[in-house]
């Protein structure tokens, strides 16, 4: 027998500990000192008595949550606080408990319960695995004479997993041995249905976890008319909303199982269940029909006497009786998801009445391009929207360019949803709000690796005639290449500058966003043109083959991410949009060429020609304004310091081998540029202001710290050699590219010590 399972109406106390994140106690005072070297503190004092409190670590927090959602399911048993345990214990080799079971009328599940602190493997979870299944048969026949039922029970048996990877191994050993892998995300998507639906989620999870297995005792023979619509059979019924609930599926998008590709409709809007199922408590009924799609094997119509009807015109419709086998998972919801799932914990779910259109044994492709066409009438699909749904709705496609947006549209929401993936939790789709880490939109990607060719090389005439380096023969082969690729392309480049990534798009960051992870796509796309100007053929080599020729470039590509200083990486976010994306493109090109040098993208070329014009252009505004502030703001310093008159300011703040050089010049020139300041110069500057050090340290002296003013000077003489670079063309020399960068953020940095008023009220 089993122990440690309980009537579930009696752990309402249990259910109200477990969803507390923190554990308390009332103590005796004695005993204080041993609660406090174990991690408890004191929450309050009183007379003979302490209370205590500790924080649950994240194992007991995970395991409560899981306990959690099952009791708020409704299973009628559910075990306690501790393990359910065999009695007699178990021979030795065996495993004795279970960490958590419920039962109902229907179904017995039976799971365990496994967490880690941070992401990794867990070197017992193959063996933990196979001592679960070894105690299965004899947890089913303890369950079957300790919980007789007229009803055959179905049992089901599943671990709930966090931050632990799983090999191919395990997940073999799990499937082999009927046991469901669910994991963090699934329990978040469980805990999000249950609170919008109530008891109703436990046959969404039950559809989870016994796909296609016969609810007991819910056969039903109801009458329909059968008919024929574009092309597939379809059934016009209605139907007791307590009875739809039991066999319906929800395909949402927002579900945490990455092999689920038939998932296309949103998650339910809570506000919106509450209006229906108001409306539904005050006798409201709903003329409109639920849409469905119905296993094909599932159902069979035996058509009654009819009168009019000639040759079974479908056309027209027949009478019968439509014969529905009940099983999990059966029900397809198209839609009307909400007018359905209004009914549940309402009293009308049994009596209540719902009108249905059952179309029967459509493919997911067609199920999702019917919900677009429905939902299109009553509000506009987003383009986002519909390349999310791609992996539904062209999966099966005949067409090769409708196969890869599928496989594009699914390996995108895999890799947000892999906890080994550089984009985990980062991809932005229309049930998730945007925030500094979630900030990565699907579209942006999708519309990257589409245009990349990495599927598809050349076209013909509407045919193929080469495919592309991630091609592998199928749709389930090449989602695994593309992934395995990109996944491992994005961590080589990215995981040098962890500290970069990890901000996303948070002060600081701007690497893991939109023009970010773009660039680093085209840079694949780029390294994948290289290898093949050999005649290299990519799509010939094997995906670790295939990872260990572009590695040294993706290394590269990091190590040049990794230069990078505050500075450098908020001019790289500044770079937004088309352009901004196509030269940071190119400055990382640049990079890898210095590292190897036949690496010459198309383009890249004329790119540099181009932007040593616009760079040499550049500089000299750049610099032309500097100098400008620089003699403005000095000779004013100059002439409020020592006086406005020449015998004051020019005498005693200008040191004299400058003024004798300027004199000399100036009557040279027949004073031509008007006054004597006018025939300074950039470096006379840093000797003037060195000269005058207290008057212009504050504003002038650049860097921190206890440096010498020559050290805080030489901005200066840094300005003046590029100076130098543009007054003489003809020397062949080019403003670099890091030199303009340089001269742009001194630029900025000395309007902001001269006009700081000026500039906040620009940022204003």
């Amino acid at each position: 027998m089993v122990t440690n399972i309980f009537e579930s109406y009696s752990l309402s106390g249990l259910a109200r500990a477990k969803v507390k994140t923190s554990l308390t106690k009332t103590v005796r005072r004695s005993k204080i000192d041993n609660f406090v070297s174990e991690g408890w503190s004191i929450e309050k004092e009183n007379e003979e008595s302490i209370r205590i409190i500790k924080n649950k670590d994240h194992t007991n927090i995970f395991k409560d949550r899981v306990w959690s959602l099952y009791y708020k399911m409704g299973f009628t048993y559910l075990s306690g606080d501790d393990s359910v345990s065999f009695i007699p214990k178990l021979s030795d080799g065996f495993k004795n408990t279970i960490d958590l079971v419920a039962i109902d009328d229907e179904v017995v599940v039976a799971t365990e319960i496994r967490s880690r602190e941070n992401y990794g493997k867990d070197a017992k979870f193959d063996q933990l695995l196979k001592s679960f299944a070894l105690i299965k048969e004899k947890f089913i026949r303890d369950i079957k004479s300790q919980y007789p039922s007229d009803l055959k029970k179905q049992f089901a048996f599943s671990f709930f997993i966090s931050n632990i990877t799983l090999t191919d191994n395990e997940r073999a050993t799990a499937k082999q041995n009927s046991i469901i892998l669910f994991d963090n995300n699934d329990l978040l998507y469980y805990e999000n249905l249950i609170s919008h639906i109530g008891k109703a989620a436990k046959y969404q999870f039950l559809a989870d976890l016994l796909p296609g297995k016969r609810v007991s005792g819910l056969h039903i023979k109801i009458p329909a008319i059968k008919a024929k619509m574009g092309g597939s059979n379809c059934y016009t019924f209605s139907i007791s909303p307590e009875y739809l609930l039991k066999i319906a599926y929800v395909a949402h998008r927002s579900k945490g199982k990455l092999s689920d590709v038939s998932t296309y409709q949103r998650m339910m809007n809570k506000s919106k269940l509450k209006n229906i199922r108001s409306y539904i408590n005050n006798a409201g009924i709903f003329p409109t029909n639920i849409i469905l799609n119905l296993e094909k094997s599932k159902v069979s119509f035996q058509k009654i006497k009819q009168e009019s009807i000639v040759n079974d015109d479908l056309d027209s419709g027949i009478l019968g009786w439509l014969d529905i086998t009940p099983t999990y998972k059966s029900a397809w919801i198209i839609d009307g998801q909400h007018r359905l799932f209004a009914y549940s914990d309402s009293e009308f779910s049994k009596d209540g009445k719902l009108s249905v259109l059952a179309f029967e044994g459509l493919t997911p492709s067609k199920q999702a391009e019917l919900f677009i066409d429905i939902n299109a009438k009553q509000k506009r699909v987003s383009q986002s929207l519909l390349q999310e749904i791609y992996a539904e709705l062209h999966w099966d496609s005949d067409k090769y360019e409708d196969k890869v947006a599928a496989i594009v549209s699914k390996l995108i929401q895999d890799l947000g949803k892999d906890p080994e993936s550089k984009l985990f939790q980062r991809i932005q789709t229309n049930d998730i709000k945007k925030d500094s880490k979630r900030c990565i939109s699907l579209t942006s990607i999708y519309s990257e690796i589409e245009k990349s060719k990495f599927h598809i090389a050349k076209e013909k005439n509407g045919e193929v005639t080469e495919f592309g380096p991630l091609w592998a023969g199928d749709n389930n082969l090449t989602l695994k290449r593309t992934s395995y690729i990109i996944k491992n392309w994005l961590l080589i480049v990215t995981d040098p500058v962890k500290d970069w990534w990890d901000k996303g798009s948070a002060d600081g960051g701007g690497l893991a966003m939109n023009d970010g992870v773009v660039t680093c796509i085209k840079l694949l796309k780029s390294v994948f043109d290289h290898l093949e100007k050999d005649n290299i053929k990519l799509i010939q080599k094997d995906n670790a083959s295939l990872l260990k020729m572009i590695k040294p470039y993706g290394d590269i590509l990091g190590e040049y991410l990794k230069s990078f200083n505050d500075d450098s990486r908020k001019r790289f976010r500044d770079l937004r949009g088309i352009q901004g994306i196509t030269s940071r493109t190119r400055k990382c090109q640049l990079a890898l060429r210095d590292k190897f040098p036949s690496f010459n993208p198309l383009g890249l070329e004329e790119f540099l020609r181009e932007e040593k014009l616009q760079t040499r252009e550049t500089a000299k505004k750049l610099l032309d304004e500097i100098e400008e502030i620089l003699q403005a703001f000095i000779i004013e310093e100059l002439k409020t310091e020592f006086g406005p008159t020449d015998n004051e300011w020019w005498a005693l703040g200008v040191p004299k081998n400058i003024r004798t050089k300027v004199s000399q010049l100036w009557e040279e020139d027949d004073r031509k540029r008007g006054g004597i300041e006018h025939y300074l110069n950039l470096i006379h500057y840093r000797e003037i202001i060195e000269n005058n050090w207290i008057l212009f340290q504050n504003i002038l002296g650049y860097g921190k710290g206890n440096i010498s003013k020559q050290k805080k000077t030489e901005w200066l003489h840094f300005i003046n050699e590029q100076r130098k670079i543009i007054a003489h063309a003809s020397s062949g020399r080019q403003v670099k590219v890091d030199d303009l960068n340089q001269i742009e953020l001194y630029h900025s940095w000395l309007n902001e010590q001269i006009n700081p008023i000026n500039n906040d009220d620009d940022e204003s």
